[in-house]
């Protein structure tokens, strides 16, 4: 019973080519944001900021669930109402992020570990109880000088391992997020070797603990250069080696990849995921599909200010975003789509 019900969560997050929503920022990293745009910076703020992504009518169309923060998915709309009974009543079905976020990993300058295993099954049983239906943990691999180590790779692969397996056991639906962040100045192809090799630690480590591939998600990275590298790759470039990557280190029995956007700029974001799909259509044996946060929230978020006499315009763009990279989920954008 419990199998069957995570693979039906992972069908349902991934059918109908919709993707999912990460609005799972954490306090001060949301405070942050604000900041940028002289928005007030208190809980009021941030529960009317939610109340307006979760409120878009017709979201429902594109996206298939959200990803909610330990203090959103306790908050009410203005009038009383639970975001997460919002959230269900539209159709999308409620997650939660659980990790307490990457630490310094003792005994390897530079490099992260990511926290909060401990008390994580008497958390995954509130939330469950909240109406959440899947988690996220993230997981931190920096390229650098001499990084990553296999320490540091061994350690967050066994830590997302006991992650998955502590929420398969409740019957939640983990999505698995080993993220190769794009700050420094690597090539695409150094990006690639080290992406292939945390996910092919990553899925050995789910192997031993258990964790049943079909009732998961991977949230990857794409294959991209670094920031700061000076050759910088095609569309077409990242979608062929992203896919190369996946094709040697994800089995073919993961229901679906849901890509970070990871700094990525909006278009990128959607231009690439857009390029995977109308570039190997049909020949992959999982679906491709994506969890934005910024990518989808970003031009929202610029034109609210927290100002109410933004806030329809604000839910127009969340709805264009989310619609542009649904489009990118069957191989459909393009740049003239950008065009509200």
């Amino acid at each position: 019973m419990k199998n069957e019900m995570l693979i039906k969560t992972a069908n349902a997050l991934i059918e109908n080519n919709k993707g999912i929503l990460a609005m799972d920022e954490s306090a001060p990293t949301i405070q942050k944001r604000f900041a940028q745009y002289g928005i007030a910076q208190n809980e009021e703020t941030r529960r009317a900021y939610r109340e307006l992504i979760i409120t878009t009518k017709g979201l429902n169309k594109f996206i298939s669930g959200v990803i909610l923060f330990d203090e959103t998915i306790r908050q009410q709309k203005k009038d009383g109402t639970s975001f997460v009974k919002v959230i269900t009543d539209a159709g999308i079905i409620p997650g939660i992020k659980v990790d307490m976020g990457a630490k310094s990993m003792a005994g390897h300058s530079g490099e992260k570990i990511t926290e909060g295993l401990d008390g994580l099954h008497n958390r995954l049983e509130e939330y469950q109880k909240l109406g959440a239906r899947f988690a996220k943990w993230r997981a931190v691999i920096t390229i650098g000088n001499g990084i990553p180590s296999r320490g540091c790779i061994d350690a967050n692969a066994h830590v997302l391992a006991r992650y998955a397996s502590l929420c398969q056991d409740l019957g939640i639906l983990p999505i698995v997020e080993p993220e190769v962040i794009m700050d420094g100045n690597h090539t695409i192809e150094m990006c690639s070797e080290v992406t292939e090799e945390v996910q092919r630690a990553v899925f050995r480590h789910l192997y031993v603990q258990g964790v049943m591939l079909e009732g998961m998600l991977l949230k990857p990275n794409m294959i991209v250069s670094g920031l700061n590298c000076t050759t910088q790759p095609s569309v077409d470039e990242v979608a062929d080696a992203t896919v190369q990557c996946l094709k040697r280190s994800v089995p073919a029995a993961v229901p679906g990849i849901m890509f970070l956007s990871g700094g990525q700029s909006n278009e990128l974001a959607s231009a690439r995921l857009n390029a995977m799909n109308n570039r190997y259509k049909g020949e992959l044996p999982w679906g491709l599909s994506f969890s934005y946060g910024r990518a989808i929230q970003q031009p929202a978020l610029e034109i609210w200010h927290g100002d109410d006499a933004n806030y329809e315009l604000a839910q127009k763009l969340l709805y264009h975003r989310s619609m542009c990279n649904h489009a990118a989920r069957c191989g459909n954008y393009n740049a003239s789509m950008e065009t509200i």
